[in-house]
């Protein structure tokens, strides 16, 4: 029987395991064993695409199992870590050192192991994150940005591999105090930067920023005209955001769209799978990402 196996990111497994339905069966610290071939689940941080048990004799055993598949490894440790940790040691050296924005997502293939029992390992050749159990680290900017909202916009472009830049339009929704149109103004776009809460200074002084003190479920998407990128951090419920980006949607005036879906207490079910079967899109949890998802339509 085929099956795939999904790693929740730390603190959801639960929502994990609400979006998998009955085809969860069997759970591993945060990594989740699930009936039928891979798909798109959102809740997830790094699924294994070909996930194989393999019984092993030893810690120099086990290295040589996995270097006879390819080269690259990292583990998911939920249990026996020292053991996990000399396995590890035995393999060829794979650098996890913090990604510098802008730098492209790394090609090489990155399988991942689990020691089961101290004598089975759980192991996949093929994943779905180029990082190690999808935790994306970045070299941080810690005195641009006015907070920290920056990363997971980092993030969000440097996994789908495509930006903004010079002579795009772009317009920023729920911008203050900055974070995202700092990264976006950064770049050499363009950018609107809307919220009733004023930008932190020095954003608002960026060249090519222009702030409107407004809201953005008021603004008229012919107010503003055709746009590039739509990126929307704003604060709200999921319904009233999915009910936003179809206003754009219907208007044709928004070619590319980054928005954070946030939640409030238990995630909705519904709301994930509304933004899930919008057609060309993906939603999807960033490491930096704190309770909800991201959702891109390129």
């Amino acid at each position: 029987m085929v099956k795939t196996a999904y790693l929740a990111p730390d603190g959801f497994l639960a929502e994990l395991m609400a979006e998998l339905g009955d085809t969860a069966q069997t759970v591993h610290g945060r990594l989740v064993l699930a009936g039928g071939p891979s798909r798109p689940i959102a809740w997830s941080a790094n699924a294994w695409l070909e996930p194989v048990h393999l019984p092993i004799a030893s810690i120099k055993d086990a290295a040589r199992q996995l270097r006879a598949i390819q080269r690259n490894w990292m583990p998911y440790a939920f249990q026996h870590h020292r053991r996990t940790a000399l396995i590890r040691e035995a393999l060829p050296h794979v650098s996890a050192k913090p990604l510098a924005f802008g730098d492209p997502a790394p090609s090489a293939p990155l399988g991942s192991f689990t020691l089961l029992e101290p004598n089975l390992m759980l192991a996949s050749a093929r994943c779905s994150s180029p990082f190690p159990n999808g935790e994306v680290q970045f070299v941080e900017d810690r005195s641009g940005p006015p907070n920290r909202a920056y990363l997971k916009l980092w993030e969000a472009l440097t996994v789908i591999g495509t930006r903004p830049g010079p002579g795009d339009l772009c317009l920023d929704l729920g911008a203050s105090p900055g974070g995202w149109t700092s990264v976006i103004a950064g770049l050499g776009a363009r950018v609107v930067a809307v919220d009733k809460a004023p930008l932190d200074s020095r954003i608002a002084a960026m060249p090519g920023v222009v702030e409107r003190r407004e809201s953005a479920f008021g603004l008229e998407p012919q107010a503003i005209g055709p746009v590039d990128w739509l990126f929307s951090d704003v604060i709200c419920y999921p319904q009233r955001l999915l009910s936003l980006i179809e206003r754009w949607m219907d208007t044709g005036l928004a070619r590319r769209f980054v928005c954070t879906v946030k939640f409030q207490g238990e995630a909705d079910l519904d709301s994930v799978a509304a933004f899930k079967a919008i057609p060309g899109s993906q939603l999807m949890h960033l490491h930096h990402n704190k309770h909800e998802l991201t959702w891109v339509k390129l």
